[in-house]
Parts: C-alpha cells; sequence; structure tokens
C-alpha cells in the first residue's frame, strides 16, 4: 500500500510545483503541465507518460488507491482547503497531477510519420488555427470517441497541454498520438507523399462537395480550421477534397468541436469500426 506525503502547512516546499498554478505559466514552470480531476489523473495513471507527482484530498486519495499502487511518482495529500490555498484556484475536485512534457524529439511529427507508416488504415484529424482551449480538448474527446488515429496540429494552434484542454479531453489528450507541425505546408504534403494520406479540407463554399460525397479512402485526413477565418489558402490548395456539411442557409457554420464530430461519424457511418 503506498504511503503519502501529508501536507499540512502553505509554505510546504514539497508542493512548489502546484504553488499558484496558471496555464500561462506551466511552460516555464520546470516544463510541467498539469492535470486536474479524478477521472483524467485515473486516466494518466494508466499511461507511460513521465509523472513528476500527484497531489490529492484524502477522500481521492482513497479512491484512486489502487490505481496509485503501480506509482512510483511521489503522492502528497491535503485538505482540498489547505490545496485550494496552495493552488490559487478552487479545487473542488480534489485531484492533480504534474506531468513533466515530453521531449521535442518524443513529440515530433517524425515520430508521429513512424507510428503510422505501417498501419493499414489510417483516419487523422488535423487542426489549423484552433485556439480556443475547449474546442481544443472536445477536438480529442471526438477523436477518441471515433476511433481516430493520431491528431497534427499547425503551430498556431493552442497549446494541447493546457489543464483545460486535458479536462474537456477527459485525458485522451494522453491518450492518443499528436503533433505540432513547425512547418505545416510541407507537413501536408509529407502526409500525402511519403504515407499517401488524402487530405480532406472541411470547410464551406461554391468549391465545397456535401459531406457524404467524399470518396472513402484507405487513409485520410481531416482539415479543421477556426471557425471565424476557416481553412487558409495555402491548406485549402494541398486539400485533395474540399467538404461541407450541408446545413440551413441561415447558418453559415457551426462550432469546430461539432463539426468535427459531425465529420467523423459520417466517415464512420460509411467506412464502419468493422472495417479498421
Amino acid at each position: 500500500m503506498i504511503v503519502p506525503h501529508i501536507v499540512s502547512s502553505f509554505a510546504d516546499p514539497r508542493v512548489d510545483a502546484y504553488r499558484n498554478v496558471t496555464d500561462a505559466d506551466l511552460r516555464g514552470r520546470k516544463h510541467l503541465f498539469m492535470v486536474e480531476s479524478e477521472m483524467v489523473v485515473r486516466r494518466l495513471l494508466q499511461t507511460n507518460w513521465d509523472l513528476h507527482s500527484v497531489f490529492l484530498s484524502p477522500k481521492k486519495f482513497e479512491q484512486l488507491s489502487e490505481p496509485l499502487e503501480s506509482c512510483k511518482a511521489q503522492v502528497f495529500v491535503a485538505d482540498v482547503n489547505l490545496m485550494t490555498e496552495i493552488v490559487g484556484f478552487h479545487i473542488h475536485r480534489g485531484a492533480l497531477a504534474a506531468v513533466h512534457r515530453p521531449a521535442p524529439h518524443d513529440n515530433s511529427v517524425d515520430q508521429l510519420f513512424e507510428k503510422l507508416r505501417n498501419k493499414e488504415k489510417v483516419t487523422l484529424l488535423l487542426a489549423e488555427r484552433i485556439t480556443n482551449v475547449d474546442n481544443m480538448g472536445s477536438l480529442f474527446r471526438n477523436a477518441a470517441a471515433f476511433g481516430v488515429d493520431a491528431l497534427l496540429f499547425d503551430h498556431q494552434c493552442c497549446d494541447p497541454l493546457y489543464r483545460k484542454a486535458i479536462r474537456v479531453s477527459m485525458g485522451h489528450t494522453l491518450s492518443i498520438p499528436w503533433a505540432i507541425a513547425d512547418d505545416w505546408p510541407t507537413t501536408l504534403r509529407r502526409l500525402k507523399t511519403e504515407l499517401n494520406v488524402t487530405i480532406v479540407g472541411c470547410e464551406t463554399g461554391a468549391q465545397s462537395m456535401p459531406l457524404w460525397d467524399v470518396p472513402i479512402h484507405e487513409r485520410t485526413a481531416f482539415v479543421m480550421g477556426e471557425e471565424k477565418s476557416g481553412l487558409s489558402r495555402v491548406t485549402m490548395n494541398l486539400c485533395d477534397h474540399i467538404a461541407e456539411i450541408p446545413m440551413s442557409k441561415c447558418v453559415p457554420s457551426i462550432n469546430v468541436s461539432v463539426a468535427s464530430a459531425v465529420v467523423l461519424y459520417d466517415f464512420l457511418r460509411r467506412n464502419s469500426f468493422d472495417k479498421r
């Protein structure tokens, strides 16, 4: 049975990694990111991410006792009110974990390509200029729900490892492979030439065909853009197909997280889980 470290003082230096947490400053905080909520911490403990430590209320420590048995990182326990004072926001969920960010070579486009190269069928979700953390988290949750193999983002997207993005994703940010492309156009070209991926741009307009008319391919990537500006011209020129979700004329677009769910559902409806 794991024995936790009890924290009884606000000034305890052992929990400095959790002090005054904000998403904005975590990139400089010993290269850590933060995970929040019992469900997400539980999912984290089932992965091979490099765990720094876990910070729990007594109740959450008891509820997570079984998955914590295999945890090699330090586990700290404090009253939830003290946790809130240390962390700097209301921590009613009573469960936090600090995790080391992956090294660049461990989370690179090249490494992701190697994971995908020998797969018979590939479904990818790509995103350009997605800056809303709720949308980022929802993309991961949708990807998990519909069996996406990996996600790719351009460098203008927000950090997938923001605490809220991970929470909204239900922890799937930690279980589905992903990478951020420094050179977006080159990465799209590589998908086509190296992995034989057909790229479908999800965009409305005169050049778009109805989503259900897009031919089914063994290796497909769907590209989602920011709701207001949509996909860039560079990205659209690199797509093999441009598809839209036919909608009422009085509604020009829908939220990217909703759109991605519709797109992935339609794809799997025609290319079912049984065929994967």
